[in-house]
């Protein structure tokens, strides 16, 4: 039996007035989603654990099998175990955001979506000028980067810049441990970075430029038990974020690139379905995820979410539907968002989630619609998010 776990990243929304009281699942055309709910179950799935953020890493890490109580230590690992940089027990491992500014207020946390190229010149500039010795910096995707602090502390509170766009800067400094330095180095790299080629280039074609450092996602090592050893099988992950394929690479699952893939909404939602169908043809498990709409909801646009949302639907699920419905065997989908990411504040909430469990073996056959509506009509109540994959996995 084939076994296909597929994310659309924060595609859950709220009823908003711009889509006349509706949410974007409501609004897009997903009929491949529509056809897989109407044979198989909707549940309503609780993914955030009670007292920890609705971050990607917590409810990835859930809905993967594994409790974030036991393992989560935080998302910079994750992201920086993804890249296979180095880390021993006593470091401490932060996110390094490049992030656009006016020297006083954050204005976008993701650089304008800079370049993977671009972002590689400018932490390079950064591990120049400020790393070495107790502190190294490493290039990640794209404005989505990485600082790895030996013998530091993870004891301090950092924002995520994605939370107080159009806010003063220093209205959310670090606290805690060491938090005095890490300031001073996040101003600092202003220094470096402002006047940097490549964000004196971005600035002439009207780009905006990634002129400072922003640390966040504080964390240590994880130690997780791989997929094979706590379910039985091997599997891959089909993914373009770092912190996606973090969570895969500490489970033990092959990390696949996919040509185009980018993280957000122009990523190659076809060259993913593929990716996903080459690899379900190697292992009995894959997991397919599409960071798109939350980036669209960060972002709070209704039109980019809704246009998101369909080519995961036409291009991504429909890829991998046309494969299994030529299969000899049978398979089974849980097809979900890992949180919602409401348009109107472009923050993840822990809300409750809609999922999808389809087995091809059978039509359970629902009335309910695939969207927020069905919630409190479900009679599949999931409040353990590793539940998830046990029921997907087992063959009975």
């Amino acid at each position: 039996m084939k076994h296909f776990l597929i994310i659309f990243d924060g595609m859950a929304d709220e009823p908003n007035p711009v889509l006349d009281g509706k949410t974007p699942m409501q609004v897009a055309y997903k009929p491949n989603m529509d056809k897989l709910a109407a044979q198989g179950i909707i549940g309503k799935a609780f993914t955030t654990p009670q007292g920890m953020m609705p971050g990607s890493d917590v409810t990835n890490m859930g809905i993967l099998g594994f409790d974030p109580k036991l393992y989560y230590s935080g998302r910079g690992s994750i992201e920086a175990a993804s890249l296979g940089i180095p880390m021993t027990d006593t470091d401490a491992v932060f996110r390094a955001n490049l992030v656009s500014t006016d020297g006083e207020v954050m204005l976008d946390s993701s650089a304008g979506h800079i370049t993977d190229e671009e972002a590689a010149e400018l932490m390079k500039a950064v591990q120049k000028e400020l790393g070495g010795g107790e502190l190294d910096f490493f290039p990640g995707v794209s404005y989505r980067n990485i600082a790895v602090w030996h013998d530091g502390s993870a004891d301090v509170h950092c924002y995520a810049p994605y939370k107080f766009i159009g806010e003063r800067l220093d209205a959310h400094k670090p606290e805690g441990t060491n938090a005095d330095k890490m300031w001073e180095i996040m101003t600092k790299s202003r220094d470096v970075l402002k006047n940097h080629p490549v964000n004196l280039k971005r600035a002439a074609e009207g780009k905006l430029p990634a002129d400072m450092l922003w640390f966040w996602g504080e964390s240590t090592k994880p130690a997780m038990d791989s997929f094979k050893k706590t379910f039985g099988k091997e599997g891959a992950v089909v993914a373009a974020v770092d912190l996606i394929k973090g969570i895969g690479r500490l489970a033990g699952l092959e990390i696949t690139n996919v040509p185009g893939a980018t993280g957000y909404i122009d990523t190659n939602y076809k060259g993913k379905g593929e990716k996903a169908v080459e690899q379900a043809k190697k292992y009995d498990f894959v997991w397919t995820h599409v960071e798109a709409p939350d980036e669209s909801g960060h972002e709070k646009s209704a039109d980019k979410k809704i246009a998101a949302i369909e080519s995961c639907d036409k291009d991504v699920l429909g890829t991998i539907l046309d494969f299994c419905e030529n299969l000899a065997e049978p398979y089974k989908i849980l097809l979900m968002p890992d949180h919602p990411t409401p348009i109107a504040t472009g923050n993840h909430t822990a809300n409750p989630v809609p999922f999808i469990l389809f087995d091809s073996r059978r039509d359970m056959g629902t009335t309910l619609p695939y969207d927020e509506r069905a919630l409190p009509d479900c009679k599949l109540v999931v409040t353990h998010t590793p539940s998830l994959m046990r029921m997907l996995l087992s063959e009975e």
